[in-house]
């Protein structure tokens, strides 16, 4: 499981290689973070970050670029909202127990 700890420090390294005008390369981001590549190769939710990272940087500015981003927040905000309603209901059924 991926702390968001970890998940934040790939996130902004990242966001700073793009900015730096570097590429975004597991090496580079495991220089970064001081994560071993094998970690970021290995967690499916880090690769998942740094290869969105890489894709973004190649399509950025682009009308295909802009359509993925726009699935990928339509599919992130879908995931969370799908989290919330978890939550509620466990906080709605810990509530009912209560009373």
């Amino acid at each position: 499981m991926t702390t968001t700890n970890t998940l934040n420090r790939v996130e902004r390294a990242c966001t700073q290689l793009h900015h730096d005008g570097h590429a975004v390369t597991f090496t580079a981001v495991a220089t970064r973070t001081g994560l071993g590549r094998t970690t970021l190769y290995r967690n499916p939710t880090l690769r998942a970050v740094i290869e969105e990272h890489r894709h973004r940087s190649t399509t950025s500015g682009t009308l295909t670029g802009l359509t993925d981003e726009i699935a990928t927040l339509r599919t992130a905000v879908d995931a969370l909202a799908t989290r919330v309603r978890h939550h509620e209901e466990q906080l709605r059924r810990l509530t009912a127990r209560k009373n």
